[in-house]
């Protein structure tokens, strides 16, 4: 075989075709992908805009019949036409503080334990199977609520919390589905996220940090806190807000626990109401346009508490990360 053929060949195969030098060199392919991200990037945008504007000319009804009272009354009478959102915002809020109060100790727990205590043949079992929570559809968790949680707490859990800790917050009777059960199951669903997010803010904690503060002679204890969990507060900060999201929009779950009943009441162990839940419960059999209105009212302040909530946690995220650099 001759050689000066065989070179020839390669020359013709390794130069590029004059089309796709022409637009490489032009840039072409670089000024699609940079448009098309941008289109992406601003589509989130426009969507929440336009859920947003959506939302406020469904509601139109109602905040021109009700005003500020929408957000300062608590009667609720789709008869009379009046509506107050106080006892489901009262709700929301509680049910999900109560949630984060329960879970975010867990959930750091477990991502402490597998990213710095657990034996690694043990880490992405135990991993699996808390992340498979995440899988479980609302409404399962809703079912299990009614038929083992919320018996369970008016059996075993609420006798206790009455007798030896009473006071404003826990008085019976108690009949299993209040507020404090549908901060439980919240509570449930949302400790995969925080253990997921949590667990990979630790495992980019350099491991150079470790050994450091095992060089200085820091016990185990000591190196978790100072070298892992310090380091780690801003990532964290975001685990626990992302799963404040989840646990202010969720609905099928809490609807089926929470007791439904608008009522603001110191008592955790009383029934109440949520946002999310009397949408689900109410929108299909609206009596009137007004009360359609004051049902997309409802989602309208949902959804502005939620973008309230993210501007804070931004805004906490800052102030912690500028405080920790200096």
């Amino acid at each position: 075989m001759n050689p000066s053929l065989d070179a020839t060949k390669d020359t013709q195969i390794e130069k590029p075709l004059p089309f796709f030098s022409q637009m490489s060199q032009a840039g072409f392919g670089d000024k699609v992908f940079q448009k098309l991200t941008a289109f992406f990037a601003f589509l989130i945008l426009f969507l929440a805009c336009m859920t947003a504007f959506t939302l406020w000319h469904a509601s139109a009804d109602s905040i021109h019949k009700m005003g500020w009272k929408f957000l300062t009354t608590s009667d609720w009478d789709p008869v009379q036409g009046v509506f107050g959102a106080i006892p489901y915002v009262y709700g929301t809020l509680m049910s999900s503080l109560l949630a984060l109060l329960i879970a975010a100790p867990f959930g750091i727990g477990i991502s402490l334990f597998l990213t710095e205590l657990a034996p690694q043949k043990l880490r992405e079992p135990v991993a699996f199977l808390v992340e498979t929570l995440a899988a479980i559809p609302s409404v399962v968790y809703g079912l299990w609520g009614i038929f083992l949680l919320a018996p369970f707490m008016r059996e075993h859990i609420d006798p206790l919390l009455i007798k030896y800790i009473g006071g404003p917050f826990f008085k019976g009777p108690s009949t299993g589905l209040s507020l404090f059960t549908a901060g439980v199951i919240l509570s449930i669903m949302i400790l995969p996220t925080i253990t997921a997010i949590s667990r990979e803010v630790f495992e980019s904690v350099p491991n150079s940090y470790r050994e450091s503060a095992k060089a200085l002679g820091a016990t185990n204890w000591e190196t978790i806190q100072l070298a892992v969990m310090k380091p780690s507060k801003v990532g964290l900060l975001g685990a626990i807000m992302l799963a404040l999201g989840r646990a202010l929009g969720e609905t099928m779950a809490v609807t089926m626990v929470i007791g439904n009943r608008p009522e603001v009441s110191a008592n955790l162990l009383g029934a109440s109401h949520s946002m999310a839940s009397v949408i689900a419960n109410e929108f299909s059999e609206a009596v009137g346009d007004i009360h359609v209105s004051a049902l997309a009212e409802i989602g309208l302040l949902l959804m502005v508490i939620t973008l309230l909530l993210n501007i804070a946690a931004h805004l906490l995220v800052w102030f912690t990360t500028s405080k920790f650099q200096r």
